[in-house]
C-alpha cells in the first residue's frame, strides 16, 4: 500500500512561517503529479498547490505569492514552504499524487493521499 506521510505542521504567530514535508515513493515524486491540498473545520478540501514530473508548479489564487511546492531531491520529500501566515492558512494540510499529467486540481482526481499534518495560525 503506498504510502504518503506529511510532517512539519505546527502552531505559529501570523506572519510567520513552517515548511511542510511529505515523504513518498521515489517514482512518485519522478512521475506523478503531486499535490498540496488543505481543509479547515467546517470547510470543503481545497487544492493549494501542485508540481509535474518536470517540475512545473500551479498554485491557487494567489497562495503562490507566500507559498512555494517544490521536491528535495536530498531528502526525497515533497514540500511546502508556507510564508507569511495568515489565521485564514489554519488547516489540516494534505499531500496527494496520481500518476498523470497535472491537469486536475480537485481532490476526487487524486488517488493517493496521507494522514495530514495540521497548521495553525494565531493573531
Amino acid at each position: 500500500q503506498v504510502q504518503l506521510m506529511e510532517s512539519g505542521g505546527g502552531s505559529v504567530r501570523a506572519g510567520g512561517s513552517l515548511r511542510l514535508s511529505c515523504a513518498a515513493p521515489g517514482n512518485f515524486l519522478s512521475g506523478y503529479c503531486m499535490a498540496w491540498f488543505r481543509q479547515a473545520p467546517g470547510k470543503e478540501r481545497e487544492w493549494v498547490a501542485k508540481i509535474d514530473s518536470g517540475r512545473g508548479t500551479h498554485y491557487a489564487g494567489s497562495l503562490g505569492t507566500r507559498f512555494t511546492i517544490f521536491k528535495d531531491d536530498d531528502k526525497r520529500t515533497l514540500e511546502l514552504q508556507l510564508n507569511d501566515l495568515k489565521q485564514e492558512d489554519t488547516a489540516m494540510y494534505y499531500c496527494a499524487a496520481y500518476p498523470r499529467a497535472c491537469l486536475a486540481s480537485d481532490p476526487s482526481s487524486y488517488r493517493y493521499w496521507g494522514r495530514g499534518t495540521q497548521v495553525t495560525v494565531s493573531s
